[in-house]
């Protein structure tokens, strides 16, 4: 059952411009797959779905360079991280990384799956995430780290 959700899925966003997990769970309901909002959101992180913009200011899913590889892989990361940020900036022990608009979350998820030092945890938002460091010099180094991922 699965594996066929996850064949429609791909279907399903290479047909319609699907921006939401709302809209992807009515199409996946229309299709005769009763699922749960839970269950579409992690149907999307295994299947390595991101949202990216599309030429006419809205976003879509598609499936992220590299996604059939290692699911949290470095390219992966960078792929995201261009894609999705704006800018990184740190304020004390806090590093904040401001993304376009509804792509705050994929661009966390990436970076809570590498491994980074003195990372205290994360929250995201829409278009931000927030980093807590266990220091202030600790998130000074971080924020220039990130600064060598984010597209010019």
């Amino acid at each position: 059952m699965k594996n066929a959700r996850h064949s429609r899925i791909l279907e399903l966003i290479g047909q319609y411009s699907i921006d939401k997990q709302e809209e992807l769970l009515g199409h996946l309901r229309k299709s005769g797959f009763e699922v749960t909002q839970a269950t579409v959101s992690r149907d999307i992180r295994e299947l390595g779905l991101v949202k990216v913009a599309t030429g006419d200011g809205h976003y879509r899913y598609v499936v992220a360079a590299g996604a059939g590889r290692s699911a949290h892989s470095p390219s992966r990361f960078e792929t995201i991280f261009r894609e999705s940020v704006l800018k990184a900036d740190c304020a004390g022990h806090f590093v904040m990384v401001k993304c376009y608009a509804g792509m705050a979350n994929a661009a966390c998820e990436v970076f809570d799956a590498m491994v980074w030092n003195d990372v205290v945890g994360t929250l995201s938002g829409d278009d931000t995430f927030l980093i807590l460091m266990r220091s202030q010099e600790s998130a000074h180094l971080l924020t220039e780290e990130l600064s060598k991922y984010i597209a010019r």
